[in-house]
C-alpha cells in the first residue's frame, strides 16, 4: 500500500512539473522583482516551502528526491530532472522550476496558473483548485530560492524514442 501511496504521489508530482513546463521555458533576461524580506513575504516564503513539501513538488522537480526519501538538500530543490515520463503523449521531463519562475512577475504567475493545461503526468488542473495565496506562495518560495541549474531535457514526441532513464505510462482506459 506504501508503495501505491509512493507512486501516486510521484505520478502527481510529476504531471505538476509538467504541467507548469511549457514547450519554452520564457527568456530569463526578464527577471521579474520581488520582496522577499517583509514579514509578510517570509510568511509566503514559509509556506510555499511548506506546499512544495507537502504537495509532491519535489518529487518529480528534484533530482533524486524520492529516492532519497526526501533528504535532498535544500539548496539543490526544484532544479528539475532528467528522468522522463513517456506515454502516448510523448516523453516529459520535469521542468527546472528555479528558472521557469524567474522572469515571471506574481501576477503572472498566478494567471498562469489557472489556465495551464499541459502534458502528462502533470496534475495541471490542482494548480484551478488552489487557494491564491497558496499559489503567491509557491511563486515566493521558489524566487527565494533563486535560479540554479540547468533546463530540463526537451520535450521528445511520441513517434521518437527518449534517451534514458524514463518510466512508461500505460494508454488512459478508453
Amino acid at each position: 500500500m506504501q508503495d501505491a501511496f509512493r507512486i501516486r504521489r510521484a505520478v502527481v508530482a510529476i504531471a505538476a512539473a509538467i504541467a507548469i513546463s511549457p514547450v519554452a521555458t520564457p527568456a530569463l533576461s526578464q527577471a521579474a522583482k520581488v520582496d522577499l524580506t517583509s514579514p509578510e513575504a517570509k510568511k509566503l516564503i514559509d509556506r510555499g516551502r511548506y506546499l512544495a513539501k507537502i504537495s509532491g513538488c519535489n518529487d518529480c522537480h528534484t533530482a533524486a528526491y524520492m529516492p532519497m526519501a526526501g533528504k535532498v538538500p535544500e539548496k539543490d530543490w526544484l532544479t528539475g530532472d532528467s528522468f522522463g515520463w513517456r506515454g502516448p503523449w510523448g516523453t516529459t521531463y520535469a521542468v527546472n522550476l528555479r528558472l521557469y519562475m524567474q522572469p515571471m512577475t506574481e501576477d503572472e504567475w498566478l494567471k498562469r496558473a489557472v489556465t495551464l493545461e499541459t502534458r502528462p503526468p502533470m496534475p495541471w488542473w490542482v494548480f484551478r483548485e488552489m487557494h491564491k495565496d497558496d499559489l503567491r506562495a509557491i511563486y515566493r518560495y521558489i524566487r527565494f530560492l533563486g535560479p540554479a541549474g540547468q533546463p530540463a531535457p526537451a520535450y521528445v514526441p511520441p513517434d521518437k524514442e527518449p534517451k534514458p532513464p524514463y518510466a512508461t505510462f500505460p494508454a488512459p482506459p478508453k
